[in-house]
C-alpha cells in the first residue's frame, strides 16, 4: 500500500531547557500545545521576514434572497 503524502513534515528538534520551559510557559499562556505554539512561532518569524506570503482571508458569501425576506 502506498503511503500517503501529508503537508505536514516531522522532525526531530533539540531545546534548551530554558528555552523549551519557556515555550511551555507562553503555550500554556495562549492555550496552544507547545507543538502548536513552536509552529505559531515559526509562521510568524517566516511571515514577518517576508519569507511566507500572509494567507488570504477567505472572502464572505453574499447573504440568499431568502434571507433577506424576513
Amino acid at each position: 500500500m502506498a503511503k500517503k503524502e501529508t503537508t505536514t513534515k516531522s522532525f526531530v528538534l533539540r531545546v534548551d531547557g530554558a528555552t523549551m520551559d519557556a515555550i511551555e510557559a507562553w503555550a500554556a499562556d495562549e492555550f496552544r500545545s507547545v507543538n502548536g505554539q513552536i509552529q505559531w512561532i515559526l509562521a510568524e518569524a517566516l511571515r514577518k521576514s517576508g519569507r511566507m506570503k500572509k494567507s488570504k482571508p477567505k472572502p464572505i458569501d453574499p447573504p440568499d434572497e431568502a434571507d433577506e425576506q424576513v
